[in-house]
């Protein structure tokens, strides 16, 4: 009977370590990552040469936030890791009219990249990554027809989105650091 019990035990406690394992990532790498990408966003501000008044904006969608922050865990995980990779989605267009250097935005998009692929091992049902978060494609959308296409990707276009991502990188960063305990 205890060599039963015993044994349980042992299975329970290998059952446990190993899921928290697919998680240590997140709990001990991402805010490192985070910061890094905050600041190498920041590095893109220091070289930029122009200006922007800030009026073409599209601000974000904060009721999608609201409802994600409201989410489980692995919702809270799929809206960050859906924000990540609409990021790096737009970093893929053109940006040679903006002033900063190309290593920094290949740094940028590396720790950007290692985040959501690093994030959406963590996701236990990947049934959430299964169904993208329309409205928050449309509003990556927007941002790249309304403010980058109709700017010409310019560098003051490219100025405005390096602030707006720099938001979008924020709210993935609260909502990752809200999951105290993940198992």
């Amino acid at each position: 009977m205890h060599s039963r019990i015993f044994i349980a035990c042992v299975f329970l406690g290998l059952f446990c370590a190993c899921s928290a394992l697919s998680c240590r990532w997140m709990e001990h790498r991402f805010r490192p990552y985070s910061e890094n990408s905050l600041d190498l966003l920041d590095m893109m501000a220091k070289n930029m040469t122009n200006s922007t008044d800030g009026e073409n904006t599209v601000p974000f969608p904060d009721h999608l936030y609201s409802q994600a922050s409201k989410a489980s865990a692995e919702g809270k995980l799929s809206f960050a890791v859906h924000i990540l990779k609409e990021v790096s989605a737009l970093f893929e267009e053109d940006q040679s009219s903006a002033s900063w250097q190309e290593v920094t935005v290949e740094n940028f998009l590396n720790v950007v990249n290692r985040q959501a692929d690093e994030l959406h091992s963590c996701i236990k049902g990947h049934s959430h990554m299964k169904k993208r978060n329309t409205k928050l494609h449309l509003y990556f959308k927007r941002l790249s027809n309304e403010i980058l296409a109709k700017m010409g990707h310019s560098a003051d276009a490219w100025e405005l989105i390096r602030r707006e991502v720099k938001v979008c990188l924020i709210k993935a960063d609260l909502l990752v650091s809200s999951l105290t305990v993940w198992a």
